[in-house]
């Protein structure tokens, strides 16, 4: 009878041991799966939903902004389309990095030879985005003008978790942000009106809030001199007249020739015999934007930097 007794007891041990061994082993799976999971980030974009691997070693930026960024967290590239690309990226036009072809035609070709692990565009290839995810892993990252702050906020946070920088794209937001707060505080003291004027070749163009360049006053303080400007990518087409009797007190101008043909002519075009009779002529306050940053690589962490500096050096 004790025999007996014992052999199930044994029996019943050893059961119980199994099903913790089973347990364990089950949550060990979890566990494995969580940290599978953990590998990968879903990026929820204007254009999608693409799933990247975090850490991707062979990264190609089509968009300026995003590469801007990147360079500022030390996060390198294996390729960029090096056409006009701005001066302070320069190293990037190297042989060291692959040239992918132009901002709007991309070289399919050397893309495919580059085999890479994510691409990063912006509104330039918005139209060739299905075609660039057969490729690899695309995300979107375009800066979304009517809500300027939130959209680049919320871009670097993209880039910061796939990358793992999260604590380093924080900072250098706060940083940023802090920034704009003391510039707009400091233009509703200056209490001026401004424009901003694209000039190029012989045309000018006009841009007002929620417009490509509405930083300046959606963010920055500063005021429109007109609220009714259509907000449009190429600006509302208007004349020197306009801009006359608009009279504002800062005319902000960005010379697209300078970083598309290599020609700066903006300051030729603009102090003409008329605008020598606006306040802004008069007082020295037509301020020329740096196009690289304003025009080629807004939206990322060097660059918004540098755009609010400028804006708060014309208060």
């Amino acid at each position: 009878m004790k025999k007996f007794l014992i052999l199930i007891c044994t029996s019943l041990f050893i059961l119980v041991l199994a099903a913790c061994g089973s347990t364990n082993e089950g949550k060990a799976t979890d566990d494995e799966n969580k940290d599978d999971q953990s590998d990968e980030v879903v990026v929820e974009h204007e254009l999608g939903k693409t799933t990247v691997k975090k850490n991707p070693e062979k990264v190609v930026a089509f968009d300026f902004g995003s590469l801007d960024t990147l360079d500022k967290l030390g996060i390198d590239v294996a390729a960029v389309p090096q056409q006009n690309i701005p001066s302070y990226l320069e190293k990037y036009a190297s042989d060291d990095y692959e040239n992918v072809g132009g901002l709007k035609e991309p070289d399919f070709e050397k893309l495919s030879e580059v085999d890479p692990d994510l691409i990063i565009i912006s509104g330039r290839q918005a139209d060739l985005y299905d075609q660039l995810s057969e490729l690899a892993p695309t995300i979107y990252l375009g800066v979304d003008t009517t809500d300027y702050m939130a959209s680049f906020e919320k871009n670097a946070g993209v880039i910061g978790e796939i990358f793992t920088k999260e604590k380093e794209v924080q900072a250098e937001l706060d940083t940023i942000k802090d920034k704009a707060s003391a510039t707009a505080k400091k233009a509703e003291e200056a209490n001026k009106s401004g424009l901003i004027i694209l000039a190029n070749d012989d045309k000018i163009s006009a841009y007002g809030p929620s417009s490509r360049f509405g930083l300046i006053h959606d963010v920055l303080g500063v005021t429109a001199i007109d609220e009714d400007i259509e907000a449009s990518t190429h600006g509302m087409n208007v004349s020197f007249e306009y801009v006359t009797e608009k009279d504002p007190d800062l005319l902000y101008v960005i010379d697209r020739g300078a970083v598309v043909d290599g020609e700066s002519s903006a300051e030729v075009i603009v102090e003409n015999k008329l605008m020598e009779k606006t306040k802004a002529y008069q007082n020295d306050n037509i301020i020329y934007l740096d196009s690289e940053y304003w025009y080629l690589s807004d939206g990322g962490l060097e660059s918004v930097t540098k755009m609010i500096d400028e804006i708060d050096e014309s208060l």
